[in-house]
């Protein structure tokens, strides 16, 4: 018999269906691997912003995970929205109860619109006890700007923060360079133990239709080493998806906001 590559999304959910675990499912699913989910937070949402967080108990965060981990199995884990102090300790608690080869951490702070999805004391747990876990951790430029303490405003800024951010206890780091103002961007992905870099240059697609970028970033990458790809190559292959997920949305009309990616461009 026929076996899947197995990624369990840990993460809020949207119910504009762009962000969160709903764009966590499509991404998983596109990239080749059988999507689970635990839900963290039910968030009210939508193309413009975020109306409510409502946690759910961390003994059923706790069950989701487990329930899962305990039948399915994993071969890759993505870690998004884990929203207070509880939530986290949760979370690393019940994973050190399993022997998991990849652990992609999207370190959501801050939303595409801007709001605060974490509450501030829970930044500090989540460094000291989330990321010494993870196989990489995939800040975007705000997150970028709250654990380096520097200001990004160019490609530049992006390049002067990475001696701050080998400090912060993870052992890779996808830098994303989305939100810059420029025609052309580089991401960047810091190797923290080998004292490695590896850029990945792209023009920047201008288009409302970015909400969820982030979340389906890690979850593609996460996909890509569920199937044993090297990190390098699992983020070069992830980012050819994001970027061809967001120029295919951009003929596209949803929502008065930021709209969410075309996932399933292949197909249709």
């Amino acid at each position: 018999m026929k076996t899947y590559k197995r990624v369990l999304s840990i993460a809020g959910s949207d119910s504009g269906g762009g962000a969160g675990v709903q764009a966590d499912l499509k991404a998983i699913s596109a990239c080749g691997c059988f999507a689970m989910t635990a839900i963290t937070a039910v968030t009210a949402q939508n193309t413009l912003g975020v109306r409510a967080i409502e946690p759910l108990p961390v003994n059923v965060i706790d069950a989701q995970i487990r329930a899962c981990l305990d039948d399915i199995g994993v071969d890759a884990i993505k870690i998004g929205m884990l929203h207070s102090v509880e939530v986290i300790q949760t979370v690393t608690r019940v994973l050190a109860d399993y022997p998991i080869k990849y652990i992609v951490v999207d370190p959501v702070m801050v939303a595409t619109s801007g709001d605060l999805l974490v509450q501030q004391e829970a930044i500090a747990v989540m460094q000291k006890e989330l990321f010494p876990l993870a196989t990489v951790i995939t800040p975007n430029l705000y997150e970028i700007e709250i654990l380096s303490g520097k200001k990004i405003r160019s490609q530049e800024d992006l390049y002067l923060s990475i001696p701050a951010l080998k400090s912060i206890g993870a052992r890779n780091i996808l830098l994303k360079a989305g939100h810059l103002e420029c025609e052309e961007i580089t991401d960047v992905l810091i190797d923290c133990e080998h004292d490695l870099e590896y850029r990945y240059p792209a023009k920047k697609i201008i288009t409302p239709n970015t909400h969820g970028t982030g979340c389906s970033l890690s979850s593609s990458v996460a996909s890509y080493l569920a199937h044993d790809f090297p990190l390098n190559i699992a983020v070069e292959k992830a980012l050819n998806y994001l970027h061809e997920a967001i120029e295919t949305a951009a003929g596209y009309r949803i929502g008065h906001g930021h709209g969410a990616i075309h996932h399933f461009y292949k197909w249709w």
